[in-house]
């Protein structure tokens, strides 16, 4: 898929709209209470749903490439064998999803994102990132949440090749944001000096997606 096509619409797609502009399970909490684990207005689950856009690239570790652009001392095309020969990383999170689920204490593998950064070198005005999958998906984060010490290139979860159906061979995984943010199927990292919406940011979600805070939809 082309750098200007954008994805499909699909029966959840339109559904997220209807529930970012009827503000759908919002709790109106605005603090997260001492130890407390679970994010307002979450439940917890013990499998891991799928939820995408209608689509699931089928993307082989042959034909994979990793592109980091933008604002970098050192852009990147990074192949299979080029990422795998990366330091591997392991982290162990929660992860929390838009649409209420939450499931704890998730095993990834994969490369840090810092140790990604740190072969690309990001420019002293690099302060946003845009991520871009195989499907056309796009979304934004800061760059210091892009950096966060838990954030991982993922291609492996609970000790197996992170399946196609979740974002296989490699999405990304920030835990302390809404897993909108966390892309699927990743091929591109675009570094840029100011914040840009993505593809649910567009269509009525907010621009960071913290869920301590209910940040499901945007406040405009």
């Amino acid at each position: 898929m082309s750098d200007d096509q954008t994805p499909a619409d699909s029966k959840l797609t339109s559904s997220k709209r209807r529930w970012a502009a009827e503000g759908k399970f919002l709790t109106g909490r605005t603090s997260r209470p001492e130890a407390e684990r679970l994010p307002p207005g979450q439940h917890l689950v013990k499998n891991w749903p799928v939820l995408d856009l209608g689509q699931q690239p089928v993307v082989s570790t042959d034909s994979w490439r990793l592109e980091v652009r933008g604002l970098v001392e050192t852009p990147l095309t990074l192949a299979w064998a080029d990422f795998q020969a990366i330091e591997q990383s392991s982290r162990v999170s929660d992860i929390h999803c838009v649409t209420t689920w939450s499931r704890y204490d998730n095993k990834w593998k994969g490369v840090s994102t810092r140790d990604l950064l740190d072969l690309a070198m990001p420019k002293s005005e690099a302060a946003f990132v845009m991520l871009t999958s195989y499907d056309g998906y796009t979304t934004n984060l800061p760059l210091s949440d892009f950096a966060a010490e838990d954030a991982i290139l993922a291609t492996s979860w609970e000790g197996l090749p992170l399946t196609p159906d979740h974002g296989g061979p490699m999405r990304l995984v920030v835990p302390h944001l809404y897993f909108w943010k966390s892309a699927k199927w990743l091929r591109r990292i675009e570094l840029m000096p100011e914040d840009t919406a993505g593809f649910w940011e567009k269509n009525g979600y907010h621009m960071y997606g913290d869920p301590w805070r209910e940040q499901r939809y945007s406040d405009d």
